[in-house]
């Protein structure tokens, strides 16, 4: 059976979870393999809304054994209130497994993102805040704090001196901020490890293994392609590899095992923070997709920046993460529109570009150039099969998925777990 890769193909908050559903019964395993807790999606079952933030979808689908892995940072509050939360609404969560091997995000890490951001000023990254970037900072410069330090008090207690012999210089000398206590760290991360202890093993021996077994393994990647540190808008991107890549790195799995790659895209574009968006609208179209779409952060609760489908970018992402299905997500949300504009290609400096350019002066400065493709009324929202959508709202998946250079097996059509109409076996 196979590993199977999940990735956001646009700036994130594409539906990834809709994909996750779908497959639902048919998966064993699902990982999250990076990011932290500066992302989460919305997941509706039936009446009930579940937002996650941390935890991979999976947790909330009876059966399914959901891992956080290597490439993931932790915020330990975080994850504990997560999963009391999901537990008090009757949710199993004994099945969460946590990789030995995953960084640990501490509150000095939480108040250097905070304060860094605000000392860049006009530069500003639009960093969530919450510790992530800080963290890889520390995993790349060998300063970093595992999941498995904490159940040896005396390793852990020589990482964290070893750690906040630099922070504290940085936060005193050039934040003037007050310095940070080894005890203060040490006490708070120990609090969590009689409770985690259970949760926590060599998660890649364990998939590597359910894998030989035949069973099926998601991986549900964080963020998206638009934001991975190496192939997104430089700098304002995630510090993690969102990409089909970074499943690898991030999970302990090799690459030659994961035999289909999931990229999720809305039906126009959205993204939060800083940085390039050449599609963005600033007028009442704007307005109609971020209300419609009801585009507001599950994590930050922050207004998201709305466009039109970008086809360049859904080009580019299926090329890089070698995408052999896409599903095209709140294809409603389009619905009573007269014409949808889709952006075929870009104008920069009076020059028509077709792919996505390599030069971060020129993707700023990129012009959309547009197609319109006619719109439809109809309340799409209880159709489950394709052949039954208006002829308008077709055409505009059938040109869609020419344009993004892979074939669209699936499209959401309403917010609901069931909402979605399934043009091609996700698995096959």
């Amino acid at each position: 059976m196979p590993a199977i890769v999940l990735i956001g193909a646009q700036w994130g908050d594409e539906g990834k979870g809709k994909a996750t559903d779908l497959l639902g019964s048919r998966i064993d395993y699902v990982v999250k393999f990076n990011g932290g807790n500066n992302a989460g999606h919305t997941v509706v079952i039936g009446d009930q809304k579940y937002a996650l933030h941390l935890l991979p979808s999976g947790i909330l689908t009876d059966g399914v054994v959901p891992v956080i892995s290597n490439g993931v940072v932790i915020d330990l509050a975080v994850l504990f209130d997560e999963l009391d939360t999901l537990s008090s609404r009757g949710v199993d969560v004994s099945r969460l497994r946590v990789s030995a091997n995953a960084h640990v995000i501490t509150s000095y890490h939480r108040t250097l993102d905070k304060v860094t951001e605000r000392f860049l000023g006009k530069r500003q990254i639009g960093t969530t805040g919450r510790g992530i970037g800080p963290t890889y900072a520390d995993k790349i410069n060998r300063l970093g704090i595992r999941i498995q330090d904490l159940f040896d008090e005396n390793i852990l207690r020589q990482k964290v001196e070893g750690a906040l012999f630099q922070k504290n210089q940085l936060l005193t000398k050039v934040y003037n901020r007050r310095a940070v206590g080894i005890d203060e760290i040490v006490d708070d991360l120990l609090s969590y490890v009689d409770r985690l202890r259970p949760m926590v093993g060599d998660t890649a021996l364990e998939l590597n293994r359910a894998l030989d077994d035949g069973k099926t393994v998601l991986f549900e990647g964080g963020q998206a392609t638009m934001l991975d540190v190496d192939h997104g808008t430089y700098p304002f991107v995630t510090s993690s590899n969102a990409t089909s890549g970074g499943a690898a790195t991030g999970s302990g799995i090799a690459p030659n095992r994961m035999e289909r790659v999931i990229g999720v895209v809305k039906a126009y574009t959205t993204r939060v923070g800083a940085g390039p968006f050449p599609t963005e609208l600033f007028d009442e179209w704007g307005d109609f997709l971020v209300d419609n779409g009801a585009e507001f952060g599950t994590t930050t609760g922050r207004r998201r920046r709305a466009g039109w489908f970008d086809a360049p970018i859904a080009r580019y992402s299926q090329r890089i993460n070698g995408v052999t299905d896409f599903v095209l997500t709140k294809l409603d949300v389009l619905t009573g529109l007269e014409k949808i504009p889709v952006c075929v290609a870009y104008e920069v400096d009076g020059v028509r570009v077709d792919e996505m350019p390599v030069s971060q002066s020129d993707f700023h400065h990129a012009k959309p150039i547009y197609e319109d493709l006619p719109g439809w009324s109809e309340d799409i929202t209880g159709i489950r099969d394709f052949d039954d959508l208006p002829k308008n709202a077709q055409d505009y998946v059938l040109r869609i998925e020419e344009l993004s250079g892979e074939r669209i097996s699936a499209i959401g059509v309403g917010p609901g777990r069931e909402a979605i109409v399934v043009r091609h076996d996700l698995l096959g």
